[in-house]
């Protein structure tokens, strides 16, 4: 079954390709740390303070959730709603296992050799699961949502036990850590091909035995998707504006003030890790729930906004949107030339007023470059590639 283009979602999906830029992109500069914002010490420019709260704050933890949830609206209108076993729902599956596989091998590939913290192997791994959600009722599907629901909630109980570990680290395990964000940073932003070739292996291989308890939290957010166009929540949102008023609500409520906390919890973070640590471990803990929430926000805005703020969103986001992928991976490669040290190794000159204007730069141009791509073409490059691959037999 065809997939049916929104622009609604194409806005949305365009959204997050710039959002989850701003959280990357500290990852390219300073590397894999506990602190992602690096040390800026407590006599930081204002403006930079201002960049790692506002980041954290509205940025970090909102658009991987949204980038997952429309992963499973992708796989809902590709898949279509319920089919009985046979020859259709067969084809189906075999189209939507070789996406995924294709998906995979980019994923290893683009986290191998250009971004450790490649987000597409964990939607792959999850896509193989989403599989077995073909072809099912929504009851059925619904089902599986409240049994992930559940898994996630013994997740949190145990990320819960490790925020404790971390609130208690004694003031030497800071200091180490304090040592290895100086120790990435120097290796990212000024160390040789080989040097970074081997701590962004480590730091990908690392990320993907930890995705062990990331993978719930994303299968959940993946059928919350699957679930919204089902129910036209997502396809038919005039229908449903108190459904997304409520979502509104929640996250005014849940995730403003708890991802505020976050954003100074962060930045005071940043400033002292020695002073901050503790309270900024427990707030990250509370951020892996209040996070999503702030996510569903920006989509609940979304469907909500009027035609005209549509149009005008659309008319700049939507291209970005279609050709997601291909952004997204072009958003690794100009950060790897630009920030790290076999580039222009800008990633030790700037601060991080600095790295955020890099990021709007790079926004401005990919806008206009998807602007002026999707004129002349259906989709994008490496989507083209994506879809041929899938096509194939």
């Amino acid at each position: 079954m065809k997939a049916v283009r929104s622009v609604r979602i194409d806005t949305l999906r365009g959204i997050a390709v710039f959002g989850i830029m701003l959280v990357n992109v500290w990852g390219f500069a300073i590397g894999n740390n506990f602190s992602r914002y690096g040390v800026i010490g407590e006599h930081a420019p204002l403006l930079d303070q201002l960049v790692v709260f506002v980041v954290a704050a509205f940025a970090e933890q909102k658009f991987y959730p949204i980038f997952a949830f429309l992963f499973g609206a992708g796989f809902a209108l590709q898949t279509g709603g319920r089919h009985f076993p046979g020859p259709r729902l067969d084809r189906i599956k075999t189209t939507y296992r070789r996406r995924v596989t294709w998906l995979l091998g980019c994923g290893v590939l683009h986290g191998s050799f250009l971004w450790f913290g490649d987000i597409l192997t964990v939607y792959a791994i999850c896509g193989f699961w989403l599989l077995t959600q073909a072809g099912r009722r929504l009851s059925g599907v619904v089902d599986s949502l409240r049994r992930m629901a559940v898994l996630n909630v013994a997740v949190l109980v145990f990320m819960a036990y490790l925020t404790y570990q971390l609130m208690t680290m004694p003031p030497e395990a800071v200091t180490w850590g304090v040592d290895e964000i100086a120790r990435t940073h120097a290796v990212y932003s000024e160390g040789t091909l080989a040097a970074i070739a081997r701590e962004r292996l480590s730091d990908f291989w690392g990320n993907l035995t930890n995705s062990l308890f990331f993978l719930p939290k994303v299968a959940l957010l993946i059928l919350m998707g699957v679930v919204s166009v089902r129910l036209g929540w997502l396809t038919r949102p005039g229908r449903h504006r108190a459904v997304w008023g409520r979502v509104l609500l929640a996250a005014l409520w849940v995730g403003v003030p708890v991802n505020l906390w976050w954003g100074w919890a962060a930045l005071r973070d940043a400033i002292d890790p020695h002073a901050a640590g503790p309270m900024a471990a427990f707030v990250s803990f509370l951020v892996e729930v209040a996070g999503p929430f702030m996510a569903a926000g920006y989509v609940a805005l979304v469907m909500r906004a009027p035609e005209p703020v549509l149009a005008a969103l659309a008319r700049w986001l939507a291209p970005v949107g279609r050709m997601a992928l291909t952004n997204y991976l072009a958003q690794s490669v100009l950060f790897g030339l630009l920030l790290q040290g076999t580039g222009l190794r800008l990633g030790a000159l700037l601060s991080h007023a600095g790295l955020l204007g890099v990021c709007l730069l790079l926004m401005v141009v990919q806008a206009l470059f998807s602007r002026w791509w999707m004129r002349r073409h259906t989709q994008g490059p490496m989507e083209a590639v994506w879809r041929r691959f899938a096509a194939r037999g």
